[in-house]
């Protein structure tokens, strides 16, 4: 069993995978698209994902705001989650992403990663913490 964790932004999706025995989460990549509304070759690239690497469910990080309110991006994340349960018949758990982006951050500030270069990593640290994150609590719940 693995998990596929997964950070939507507007124009990119960070990815993430759990290992075999669900102790760590690696960042795998970011899909990105030129248009925000042009999902289908993201959808594709995940459902390829999904296969190579045996994967069972997906984390979908929700961006809640800081008063746990739901803004238009949270709108925009739930589509997605629609869009995704239609396509790969996978169950699409939804995980609290608050503060990810901050940690992604110190992450790359504790690797030296600079300027342009972090663009290229911010979105699949991203969806690694959420990941990390839901193997740590969420699955506690179950």
């Amino acid at each position: 069993m693995r998990l596929l964790g997964l950070d939507f932004g507007s124009k990119t999706v960070g990815v993430a995978v759990s290992d075999p025995l669900m102790y760590t989460a690696q960042g795998v990549e970011i899909i990105r698209r030129p248009d925000a509304n042009k999902l289908r070759r993201t959808l594709a690239r995940i459902e390829e994902l999904i296969l190579e690497y045996g994967v069972t469910d997906i984390v979908l990080g929700k961006p809640l705001n800081m008063d746990d309110t739901e803004g238009e991006r949270v709108q925009l994340t739930l589509e997605f989650k629609d869009k995704l349960e239609r396509r790969t018949g996978l169950p699409v758990h939804m995980w609290d992403e608050r503060l990810t982006t901050v940690e992604a951050d110190e992450i790359m500030n504790e690797a030296r990663i600079k300027g342009a270069d972090r663009k290229n990593y911010v979105d699949m640290i991203a969806a690694q913490i959420i990941l990390e994150d839901y193997m740590n609590n969420g699955l506690k719940d179950k």
